[in-house]
Parts: structure tokens; C-alpha cells; sequence
């Protein structure tokens, strides 16, 4: 049975989310359609990757994700793409640029053949495209290869022998956290000053310890950890770290050793 992710910015107020679902389902009712979210901020192009690069991989090989949001634009287009070993569609905004920094097997062009024109491209062409690839179709039966497509540069880390320099990435629900340096970076650099002390600057504050669990630290106090994805995420035990400490999304975070 094929597996459809779905993830937009659509809220939950209005029909937009079971209007793109009912035209997945004409297309084959057998699919399973499983929400990640619909709470992406309005056109947050980062914030979606985010999200879906964190939980993509933990679906079977072959599952398709449809990434709808800030589909407005001018010039816009549609494409589908053979990414990680897995299927991705959505608009040609660089969303899916962000999602994996390895190239994609396939990048095809959903207007090729039938080139379109419509207000709901979630529910005109992601969703049958999204259909079709979980059904079994080819992925060239749906459009000729696009050569080039919109592609974002994500936030990169600089780093030396004693110093670190990355940034918040997303904060979280909790008002967490949640930077671009990965545990592998960190222990690479750690290791190469012997497991020393570090330093980490999170704005006014610093840290000098990593956490392995949330509730290591008492209530109101700051915690560092590697979370799930194998990034430092910074929070306050049952407090909101954004808030508390004045950090916000793209704010810096260093660490010395």
C-alpha cells in the first residue's frame, strides 16, 4: 500500500487540507495520507524543510511527501523529485533544496506536460502528482527532467580547530532551541583539543556542559543536548529559552574549546 506524508502551511481552520486529501484519494483510495504537520508559519520555507528533514527518513524507502507552502509566487512551478530514496512534491521555491544536501536522483517538471493553470496547485497537481508515484507510476511518466530548479543555500557551519560558529535553526513549540551543529562536528573538533572544556555562548549566557536528558537540569535552569536529529538544542527546563534568553531564529551560538 503506498504512503503519502503530507505537510503545508494550510492551519486547520479551513477545507484546504481535506480538499488536497479527497483528490489524492480519487486518484487511488487505497493510499495512506499521514499528516506531519499543518502548522508550518505562513511561507516559512525554512521552518518546513526543517520539520520535514527531521522525520522524512523515518518513513519506509519510497514513501512520497508532499511539501505545500507559499505557492504564491511569481513564475511559479511544480516538480517532483527521486531524493534519499524517497519522493518529494511540491513547488519549484527551493523548499525542497533544504530538505538534503545530497542531489537529487531525479528532478522532474510537473508542467511539462500539461501545463496548467490554477489557484490550488496543492490539490490540481501535487496531489494527483503524489497519487501517481505512490501508485506506481514513473516518475518520467508525469514530466520531462528539469535541469535546473530553485535551490536555497542553507546556513553552513565555520569552524577552526578551537571554535565552532553556528545558529538557531528553529525554535521549537517549547520555545527551545534547536541549532545547526551537529554532535558529529562537535565531538570532531573536541577531539581534536584532547576532550577539553568548552564554552558555549547563548547570547548574555553561557554553558559548559552537554545534557543527556531535558530533565538533567532543575526547573528554570538552562540545558545543552544533542537531541534525536544530532543537533545541539538549547532550552530551560519547563521555561521558554527563546524568551529567557533573548535568542531568537538565526541568532549565533559559538562554542571556544
Amino acid at each position: 500500500m503506498g504512503l503519502i506524508t503530507f505537510t503545508s502551511d494550510f492551519g486547520k481552520q479551513d477545507h484546504y487540507i481535506a480538499a488536497v486529501k479527497a483528490n489524492i484519494l480519487k486518484v487511488n483510495s487505497s493510499l495512506r495520507i499521514i499528516d506531519i504537520s499543518h502548522e508550518i508559519d505562513p511561507f516559512d520555507l525554512a521552518h518546513a524543510a526543517y520539520v520535514v528533514k527531521s522525520v522524512f527518513r523515518e518513513f519506509p524507502k519510497s514513501s512520497v511527501h508532499l511539501v505545500s507552502l507559499d505557492t504564491y509566487v511569481k513564475n511559479w512551478g511544480a516538480i517532483a523529485m527521486k531524493l534519499d530514496d524517497h519522493y518529494f512534491v511540491g513547488p519549484d521555491n527551493g523548499v525542497l533544496s533544504l530538505i538534503s544536501q545530497n542531489k537529487p536522483a531525479a528532478t522532474i517538471d510537473l508542467l511539462g506536460l500539461n501545463p496548467i493553470e490554477t489557484v490550488f496547485p496543492s490539490k490540481s497537481i501535487y496531489a494527483v502528482a503524489a497519487a501517481n508515484i505512490a501508485s506506481g507510476k514513473d516518475l518520467y511518466d508525469l514530466g520531462p527532467a528539469k535541469a535546473e530548479w530553485v535551490q536555497l543555500l542553507d546556513r553552513q557551519l565555520k569552524t577552526t580547530k578551537s571554535l565552532i560558529a553556528g545558529n538557531i535553526i528553529r525554535v521549537d513549540h517549547y520555545g527551545n532551541l534547536i541549532t545547526n551543529i551537529s554532535k558529529n562536528e562537535f565531538e570532531t573538533i573536541s577531539s581534536m583539543n584532547n576532550g577539553q572544556g568548552f564554552v558555549i555562548a547563548l547570547g548574555r549566557e553561557k554553558a559548559r556542559e552537554i545534557h543527556k536528558t531535558y530533565n538533567a537540569v532543575e526547573p528554570g535552569e538552562c540545558f545543552c543536548l544533542f537531541n534525536e536529529s544530532g543537533l545541539l538544542e538549547i532550552g530551560i527546563n519547563s521555561g521558554n529559552a527563546a524568551e529567557l534568553l533573548g535568542l531568537q531564529f538565526d541568532s549565533p551560538i559559538n562554542i571556544t574549546f
